[in-house]
């Protein structure tokens, strides 16, 4: 798949002294306390920050934390901790900027992360005025956002279209490499595992997997999705019923290919929902109706 990178363009001197937009994928747990628990991708999105900072650009990062209601910024809804760890994995002071989408004050050799891209109105939905808008505060996007990229959204999507230069960074475009070399050239058996609480963000690729790969396996919400599919009881979990033929057409078309359908073969059930309870693993025909 041909892909501008951006280790390309700061290895020929293009990023020098340019607005770099990086969206990253800087949505870590938090606990109550809202300190973070788990920081693998903010460690993950240092590499493309630094490239960016070596190459002498004028550095912008974003990210979504959570699910903020848009035009509605609530304290929880801050980067801040993430601004926090960033600073001391960089080394550097990392400032906070708010209110960013009519403009940021940035100089080369400098980093700000702007705060949560999805409390500006018409983020979800990919608003053109507001992409267009984000897309004139650079001169370089770089999509380093590999777990957001299938979303259309505005940081994602959207300001791709009119930015002068839309890239991909190191994490985006390692990704599309492996992914490259196990569809074009796979080694048999080949294996997908696809996981996460909704059908829908994903159809497109499940779709498309299940006319290349040997097995796909499925888990989170997507896997009782599927099992409702095939008529399995999935008590009071997760679903989207609304997709359960959406679902069947994916089962039927690897069932065609003569692979094993996407449900799996054991589930694990608790009566409450929560993370101390106590899990019994059943076959999925022995699912109770709560």
């Amino acid at each position: 798949m041909n892909v501008i990178r951006f280790s390309d363009l700061c290895a020929q001197g293009m990023a020098a002294g340019q607005r770099v937009f990086i969206r990253a994928d800087l949505n870590v747990p938090q606990d109550d306390s809202g300190a973070i628990t788990e920081d693998t991708r903010i460690r993950a999105s240092v590499p493309c920050i630094q490239m960016a900072l070596d190459a002498g650009a004028a550095v912008m990062v974003t990210s979504h934390l959570g699910r903020p209601t848009e035009g509605a910024f609530k304290p929880e809804d801050s980067l801040a901790p993430v601004a926090k760890r960033l600073g001391e994995l960089l080394g550097r002071d990392v400032p906070l900027v708010a209110n960013w989408v009519d403009g940021v004050t940035v100089a080369p050799g400098q980093v700000v992360l702007l705060e949560n891209c999805r409390v500006n109105v018409g983020e979800k939905k990919n608003n053109p005025e507001l992409a267009k808008k984000m897309a004139a505060l650079c001169d370089i996007f770089v999509n380093d956002a590999f777990g957001t990229a299938h979303r259309a959204e505005g940081t994602t999507y959207g300001i791709a279209e009119y930015a002068k230069v839309a890239c991909a960074g190191p994490l985006l475009a390692a990704e599309i490499d492996a992914i490259t070399k196990a569809l074009a050239h796979p080694q048999r058996p080949l294996v997908a595992i696809v996981a996460g609480s909704k059908v829908s963000t994903k159809l497109t690729i499940l779709k498309s997997l299940a006319d290349k790969v040997d097995q796909l396996i499925v888990g989170g919400g997507i896997a009782n999705t599927f099992m409702l599919a095939a008529g399995l009881k999935i008590g009071k979990s997760l679903a989207e019923a609304d997709l359960v033929d959406q679902a069947k057409a994916v089962i039927e078309a690897m069932k065609a290919r003569g692979a094993p359908g996407p449900t799996p073969p054991e589930v694990a059930t608790a009566k409450p929902f929560s993370a101390d309870a106590v899990a019994t693993v059943k076959a999925p025909a022995d699912v109770e109706d709560d």
